[in-house]
């Protein structure tokens, strides 16, 4: 990830395609479903640019309005997901920005201590306690990490992938069998519209995003950190 994606608008990721889906929808108090946050964060972890999920939106809904038979509503990110591709594609395949300077991280030194050292007692509360410990040391050295958040932020994807790793051990199977369920449910009207490998890299988020919601554990990203 270049310096440049760690600008304000990167963190602000989620909020910015949320906003923008509800804007071309024309709702603004449309809620997204589990589904379409998992969505958004494959989006994120494959390197999607924030600008061509937005234009995909906008591509997706255009579309959709110059139908002659409007059947339903997009009640859905789902629905919009091949026109994101597509888009990406497009700016992949466009000349590469001209060079910037790299901004100043969007958020204060105290406010990312804080940030860990709250994610570190919850983690303790639900006695996960090597993971908190680790975010504790993390807190204290803060100052370290501060000039470099993409290696932070490498080491948060790790505390995490362990913590998501053992919450799966308490999991039960009915809840598993349960959250499988929702995602199929949720997934069924757009299944066409994906590949095999964007449905499986969907799940792995839905489930994930389900099992740390249902164990009340936070995620350790700083995207999170708002």
């Amino acid at each position: 990830m270049s310096e440049e994606l760690w600008s304000g608008n990167y963190f602000n990721y989620f909020t910015e395609v949320e906003e923008h889906f509800q804007k071309a929808r024309g709702t603004g108090l449309f809620l997204l479903s589990p589904l379409d946050w998992a969505l958004i964060e494959c989006w994120k972890e494959a390197g999607l640019p924030l600008e061509a999920v937005l234009r995909g939106i906008d591509d997706a809904f255009e579309k959709w309005r110059g139908r002659k038979s409007k059947v339903r509503t997009i009640n859905s990110l789902a629905y919009c997901a091949q026109a994101v591709v597509e888009q990406a594609r497009i700016m992949a395949g466009a000349a590469p920005p001209a060079p910037s300077r790299a901004a100043a991280p969007p958020f204060a030194l105290d406010e990312l201590r804080t940030y860990l050292a709250a994610d570190a007692d919850q983690l303790r509360k639900a006695s996960f306690e090597e993971i908190a410990a680790a975010l504790d040391r993390l807190a204290a050295e803060v100052e370290l990490h501060y000039g470099n958040l993409e290696d932070l932020e490498r080491r948060l994807t790790a505390l995490e992938d362990k913590m998501i790793a053992a919450a799966r051990t308490r999991q039960t199977d009915d809840d598993l069998v349960a959250a499988r369920r929702e995602f199929d449910l949720q997934l069924r009207p757009y299944r066409a519209k994906m590949t095999a490998e964007q449905i499986a890299m969907l799940e792995r988020q839905f489930l994930d995003r389900r099992l740390l919601e249902s164990a009340a554990l936070p995620r350790l990203s700083l995207f999170y950190l708002r």
